[in-house]
């Protein structure tokens, strides 16, 4: 049987830089649209959403299973985050009370997000229990 390990981590790094790249458009729309967010907001924004998969990412290369826990961790609270902010709680954040000019390129960029936080969730629990039955 072929070991599938460097595919996953293939993907899974695909996911977490398309996951930062989406993040940077989404972050732009905030600022284009006037879209505050709380101190605790911005925080967990750069810790969690943004570098977070970037440094279970790169835990991956001293240990595969750390990282990808790290990622399929991050991963799981960003989409949390985004899905109850974007899509839940009538806030300013809420993808229909963002000025309408905006609103079509922050509904598409939080919905990315969502797509890309999920892949890379799934695929680092994946990796991880790859890597644990190795």
């Amino acid at each position: 049987m072929k070991k599938k390990g460097p595919f996953i981590m293939g993907w899974l790094t695909a996911a977490v830089l398309a996951h930062l790249i989406v993040s940077f458009v989404h972050g732009a729309t905030h600022t284009g649209a006037h879209v505050p967010l709380s101190r605790a907001a911005n925080l967990f924004v750069f810790i969690v959403i943004l570098a977070g998969p970037l440094v279970g990412l790169a835990l991956t290369r001293a240990s595969e299973v750390v990282g990808a826990w790290v990622v399929a961790g991050t991963m799981a609270g960003a989409l949390l985050f985004g899905l109850v902010n974007h899509f839940v709680l009538p806030s300013p954040d809420h993808v229909a009370q963002v000025d309408p000019q905006w609103r079509t390129l922050f509904a598409t960029t939080a919905v990315l997000l969502a797509v890309t936080e999920g892949l890379g969730f799934v695929l680092a629990l994946r990796a991880a229990r790859e890597r644990k039955l190795s």
